[in-house]
């Protein structure tokens, strides 16, 4: 067993910068942009947004430990099992993949937290740890590759008085390592989300802000990417368009795309594509902000929108227009996905999940796609702080299909889009 002030005081190791290796970076922020040469002039014209943008604070993520205790306490939880993914990013701040190697965090909801690691993976583990709210009294139990870490996960709750816990593990945590804590004995394991959805459904101002700003700089890319759409290029070429625009912002961002009669399948097909004068296109993606979403669709026309097309989207507009005006505090979930698929249904798109074949969105955060979602059956009162995508659509086979989404902030009064709603196929920005 180490601390990490025994780590200081016996090893050599430079700890200025925080080692990277094997972590889980495809949602990290880019600080660079790529050289303007030869990119088109909407997509060179763009520079980085990163001014005023403020990482989440080691004592914000205390507050973060501090409430999930009180929700463990509630629970009758006595310790919460984390291991790498967006939760243990969220509570402690450490970045981690997964592997079949167990590495975990363990929270107690009375005492220190401890971590459970590879021995060679220690002084990373112990980085990460003391740059995070774990700090330099983080407890590392590390084993060789012939040991069971189990041996180590249980010494860890004995020596913090929980040989009989209740385990609260994160949903996310792979079966092996579930089943593994669940064998220990006189251990209970649990589900660990009323605690960490308990903690991270509402988001605060400084979240909100970060979610705010990662989707105008999708939006920005999105525009100059459309301003250099040519005929004849594929979907995989806009595409790249939409992440060099990302990459000229700051972030790492991308977009999924679909051309003509493909944009019927909301996320599309892998057929290769090729852009027409007059093809409808629908695109799909996102960015990150210090490890906070946004995730927008927009559906426009190369040239001239046939009327047809212009039909469905006034209702497809109708439409994201009745969500938005349906959601505030106190309202079910699903009553928004429930005016949505009204305006949808009663304009000869039905029934029910015939052309709107989804649910309206989905809650938002650190991930993509989080608690709670915006669907038939969900009775969860919406409450302010809570950040859902707007997103109905129809999806017409063998012709097109046309989605618009924006993200969405519950607020004390009704709800607010982050970005301005598209106007229409052919002036979508």
């Amino acid at each position: 067993m180490t601390t990490r002030r025994d780590f200081l005081a016996t090893s050599s190791a430079s700890l200025a910068a925080l080692a990277v290796t094997g972590c889980d970076q495809a949602n990290a922020d880019v600080g660079t942009t790529p050289v303007a040469n030869d990119l088109p002039p909407a997509i060179a014209a763009l520079t980085p947004m990163k001014d005023g943008v403020v990482p989440i604070s080691v004592d914000e993520r205390k507050a973060r430990l501090d409430k999930a205790r009180r929700l463990m306490t509630d629970q009758r939880i006595d310790a919460l099992m984390l291991a790498g993914g967006t939760s243990m990013e969220y509570f402690t701040g450490m970045r981690w993949g997964n592997s079949e190697r167990l590495l975990a965090v363990v929270i107690p909801a009375k005492g220190a937290p401890f971590l459970v690691t590879p021995k060679f993976e220690e002084e990373r583990a112990l980085e990460q740890a003391t740059m995070g709210p774990l700090g330099l009294d983080a407890t590392v139990y590390a084993w060789e590759e012939h040991e069971d870490p189990w041996a180590f996960f249980g010494k860890g709750l004995r020596d913090r008085g929980l040989a009989t816990a209740t385990i609260g593990v994160e949903e996310t945590v792979k079966f092996q390592f579930s089943d593994g804590a669940a064998r220990l004995p006189q251990v209970r394991t649990v589900s660990g989300t009323p605690v960490t959805a308990g903690c991270r459904i509402t988001k605060d101002a400084h979240e909100l802000a970060l979610m705010r700003h990662a989707s105008k700089v999708t939006l920005l890319a999105y525009e100059a990417a459309y301003k250099s759409l040519t005929e004849g290029m594929t979907q995989d070429d806009f595409a790249d368009l939409v992440q060099l625009a990302h990459k000229r912002l700051g972030y790492t961002g991308s977009a999924g795309v679909q051309v003509g009669k493909y944009s019927a399948l909301p996320h599309g097909s892998a057929t290769p594509q090729v852009v027409q004068e007059g093809s409808i296109l629908l695109i799909d993606g996102g960015c990150k902000v210090e490890g906070y979403s946004s995730d927008i669709s927009r559906t426009f026309v190369l040239g001239k929108a046939t009327q047809r097309m212009k039909d469905v989207f006034e209702i497809e507009f109708r439409a994201q227009t009745a969500a938005l005006a349906a959601a505030r505090p106190g309202v079910p979930c699903e009553a928004v996905d429930a005016a949505a698929r009204k305006v949808i249904v009663d304009a000869g798109f039905g029934p029910d999940y015939r052309y709107f074949s989804h649910r309206v969105g989905h809650g938002m955060g650190m991930d993509g796609h989080e608690w709670p979602y915006l669907v038939r059956g969900n009775t969860l009162p919406l409450a302010p702080g809570m950040v859902f995508s707007d997103e109905p659509g129809i999806y017409i086979p063998g012709e097109f299909g046309i989605r618009l989404e924006d993200d969405m902030v519950i607020t004390e009064s009704g709800a607010e889009l982050f970005t301005p709603q598209s106007e229409s196929l052919e002036q979508p920005f």
